[in-house]
């Protein structure tokens, strides 16, 4: 946040005054008509800036009680003529070479030059200083439309009028005058600099004003490739305009005699590879991506708000971001990062030495987002990787409009109502945050970017194969997408041919949001031979992206920086306005999609190209079955909702139907899971959460399973990777957990805690075992089975503290039991005189480190195959 006393200084005066009369620019008549029903107007503003001031206060004179002009627009809103007004404006602004060029440019304003004219009819007026570049943002805010999130109010009061006193009045400025003028009749001598520093308002107006000049300033900075304050207002108001054409299926671009620098020609479902059916070359392609992870960063766009999920801390009662969400036992967050420690882990395994992947987090404000994974994160230790592994950046909250005028809303004076604007904004923003250097300085060239929602992303070959392919052949983009769900709210995967104005031909693989099925005309599919919607595949936000590559869009200092922008207003805004009205609008807020910068990687051809084009170009895309490539916990599940569609409770029904691929082809017997709308009113056929380090490729986990059953309503939880299945009979309850599952905590040279791959791991073996006990209580109404918060009657536990060891052979536990494994020691149960014998005994001086038996890992071909050695 920008410092209060970097925004508010004594430099200018800030002239504030309201006139009654309606506004011009609100009447759709002739530019002629405003001109001649102007009255004379005072020097203009900007030139009578004054030198900084010396005093240490203002003087604020009273404000007058005429009605307050605001700029709302008419039902007859011109939008091409206040597109042309802002278009102009905004030219002009971009050949200033500085800020008094630009001041004096936007004072020329007519909206501007209305706004802050004094005149006899108005003998009141507020001052308030701030600096020039403040001064700017104001003014920008002014010309865009949007005074009214300046003053609020339909008339002013009195200072000292009930209405005031009473709080009714939320004007900020007002609040702050009265204020100043009190000081001043005290002769405090406090500057207005020091005001916020030192005086608590009841209302917080000044750190709502410095809010507003924070926000401004970031619009101002980050969209400076379309304008700043202006330009987002241009694009706001054309893509209202553009969707109130596309109702009356009339051509946006000859309604607005708008030259496209490319026509768009057609569009056709991508092919790729399918990796559930080319599974040699699947296999092939993730031994790539784990090859390359020393060449691989990781990439989590984590800024969104999560309005669906309506997630609620229990104990404070604050709103908490996806990220948060507690699934099946852990944060979405931690979820994330078990995947690519899992993949890590099989790196060692593998070759022997330690890899730890840079993870770069988008955040923003919204939902305290930023700082609830800041500290998830110290919390746990920065998860063993080192604070230096990890940068977290913020993305800039952006202004929610109406979708009728493009009006902001606004909750409190000075408060626009602000929502992230979208994960498009991660490539200029790594840009501008050092992120791309960030990474290249680790030796990386390409990354893995998933979203947090997506529970499944990492599931086998997915996104193994996708990095691999993406680096072993130099493209610069890929998608991994599935069959799309009609309905679905998620875009559609597209091969995209365009014509260029030089005659060229350009095909790319790109993707079209849902939100703009309507512009193409695809929803019914009118417009194709095939209905996009059913015979598409879906985005799902899984990429593989170059890093040079991005960083040279991200860094463009053009509009493909920002690739994608949408304004989505067919959602319903809810919210409570400065009156403490509750409102329900139609609106949205300017978003950019961060899977359209393969809209900058597009190949050319002189010539038509008709076959095989996708197997040239710099974009590509790789097909698995959907639930291993996308299911999400996304929106809460409403009571009495038949869908679980993109709900945790779904998300766990994918996970779920995952393990049963996973194990059955092992000759382990399992229920079958159905539809998910068997589950409406009950919970799931059984659990069982594997720990992701047990492959995390299947074929890996396979060769750590074998023969056995799990039978309807028993849960199976193994929290190890060092573990092995043999002919194990399962009614009821089983959970192993390891503390060290993947290696032990050392603390190195900066007293940070690191986990050490392979070393002091927990280890457990179950050679023809029945586990026989009442298991979970499926008749209790609170068990919450996607966050894995369940009761148990009774349950087999398995502790393994340390390098801890438990290996069960020919034997029947049965009944409640928790077995606690200390730390250098092995418990060993087989079959006894009386039943159970039971030995517990320290491990061997020089297998403390090693352990008594390990997985050794070894690539065949394209495979890999696993051997038990025994110490």
């Amino acid at each position: 946040m920008l410092h209060s006393t970097s925004l508010l200084h004594h430099t200018h005066r800030f002239l504030f005054s309201f006139r009654s009369k309606p506004s011009l620019l609100d009447n759709p008549h002739s530019h002629s008509q405003l001109q001649s029903q102007q009255q004379p107007q005072p020097l203009s503003f900007a030139n009578s800036l004054s030198l900084p001031s010396s005093s240490s206060c203002c003087r604020v004179a009273r404000i007058s009680t005429e009605a307050l002009e605001l700029s709302h627009p008419s039902p007859s809103f011109n939008f091409r003529r206040e597109i042309a007004r802002l278009t102009a404006l905004r030219d002009k602004l971009s050949r200033c070479n500085n800020l008094n060029d630009k001041l004096r440019v936007i004072d020329a304003d007519d909206r501007v030059k209305r706004f802050f004219r004094s005149s006899s009819r108005n003998a009141g007026l507020a001052r308030v200083l701030l600096d020039s570049k403040s001064l700017f943002l104001i003014m920008c805010l002014v010309a865009s439309g949007q005074e009214h999130v300046l003053c609020l109010s339909e008339t002013v009061p009195e200072l000292d009028s009930p209405a005031m006193a009473s709080g009714s009045v939320k004007s900020a400025f007002y609040a702050l005058a009265k204020m100043i003028e009190n000081m001043d009749s005290s002769n405090s001598g406090v500057g207005f600099g020091k005001l916020d520093m030192g005086m608590s308002l009841e209302d917080h107006e000044i750190l709502d004003l410095n809010n507003l000049l924070e926000t401004l300033a970031q619009i101002e900075s980050f969209y400076d490739c379309i304008g700043g304050v202006i330009g987002y207002q241009i694009t706001v108001l054309e893509l209202i305009a553009q969707q109130l054409v596309d109702r009356k299926n009339t051509n946006w671009s000859q309604h607005m005699g708008d030259v496209k620098e490319s026509q768009n020609l057609g569009v056709d479902a991508p092919t790729g590879l399918d990796l559930s059916e080319n599974t040699e070359y699947a296999s092939q392609a993730a031994l790539w991506g784990i090859e390359g992870l020393p060449d691989l960063g990781e990439i989590y766009p984590l800024g969104g708000s999560a309005d669906r999920l309506d997630l609620v801390d229990s104990n404070t009662g604050e709103c908490l971001p996806a990220a948060m969400l507690p699934f099946c036992g852990r944060t979405l967050l931690e979820g994330l990062i078990r995947d690519l420690q899992a993949r890590e882990f099989l790196y060692f395994k593998l070759y022997g030495k330690q890899c730890i992947t840079p993870v770069a987090i988008m955040t923003s404000s919204a939902k305290n987002n930023h700082k609830h994974i800041t500290s998830l994160c110290e919390r746990l230790s920065w998860f063993g990787r080192g604070r230096s592994t990890f940068q977290l950046f913020e993305q800039p909250l952006v202004p929610v409009v109406g979708a009728e005028d493009g009006q902001w809303l606004v909750t409190k004076p000075f408060s626009p109502l602000s929502k992230p604007g979208g994960h498009g904004v991660i490539w200029k923003l790594a840009h501008d945050k050092g992120i791309f250097k960030w990474f290249f300085h680790q030796g990386r060239r390409g990354a893995t970017v998933r979203q947090v929602s997506n529970v499944v992303a990492a599931t086998d070959v997915t996104l193994l194969a996708l990095a691999g392919i993406g680096l072993r052949q130099g493209k610069k983009l890929g998608f991994a997408s599935c069959e799309r769900i009609s309905g679905a709210t998620e875009g559609i995967n597209v091969l995209m041919e365009k014509r260029s104005p030089d005659g060229n031909w350009e095909y790319g693989v790109s993707c079209i949001e849902y939100t703009e099925f309507d512009k193409f005309g695809i929803t019914d599919g009118s417009l194709v031979p095939k209905c996009l919607q059913a015979e598409f595949p879906a985005n799902t936000n899984i990429l593989y992206v170059d890093l040079p590559s991005a960083e040279l869009v991200g860094s463009s200092r053009n509009v493909n920086s920002i690739p994608g922008m949408v304004l989505n207003t067919r959602k319903t805004i809810v919210y409570v306005d400065q009156f403490g009205r509750h409102c329900s609008v139609s609106g949205g807020r300017l978003e950019c999609t961060m899977q359209n910068i393969a809209d900058s990687y597009f190949n050319s051809y002189s010539s038509r190209c008709y076959n095989s084009v996708e197997d040239k170009l710099d974009t590509f895309i790789v097909y698995n079955e959907r639930k291993r490539v996308t299911s999400s916990a996304k929106k809460k599940r409403r009571h009495g909702h038949k869908s679980l569609r993109q709900t945790p409770d779904g998300a766990l029904l994918d996970i779920l139907r995952n393990a049963h691929d996973l194990l059955s082809p092992c000759d382990i017997k399992l229920p079958e899971i159905e539809a998910d709308e068997n589950y409406i009113d009950s919970g799931p056929p059984f659990l069982i959460l594997l720990h992701p380090a047990l492959g995390p490729l299947w074929e890996v986990t396979r060769q750590k399973f074998y023969g056995g059953s799990i039978s309807v309503g028993s849960e199976l939880q193994i929290e190890v990777a060092e573990f092995f299945w043999s002919n194990v009979q399962l009614n009821g309850s089983l959970v192993i957990i390891a503390e060290n599952v993947m290696g032990s905590m050392k603390i190195d040279e900066n007293s940070e805690s690191i986990l050490h791959h392979g070393q002091r791991c927990g280890r457990c073996k179950l050679q023809n075992v029945k586990v026989l006990n009442e298991g979970v209580d499926w008749s209790y109404d609170g068990n919450v089975y996607w966050k894995h918060d369940v009761k148990r009657s009774e349950v087999l536990k398995i502790v393994l503290h340390g390098n801890a060891e438990f290996e069960a052979t020919d034997v029947v536990l049965q009944g409640n039991h928790v077995f606690e494994v200390p730390n250098g020691y092995k418990l060993k149960i087989i079959p006894g005189s009386q039943g159970l014998a039971i030995q517990l005994n320290p491990i061997e001086q020089g297998m403390m480190d090693s352990g008594s038996w390990h997985w050794d890992y070894n690539i065949e071909g394209s495979h890999i195959k696993l051997e038990l050695v025994e110490q």
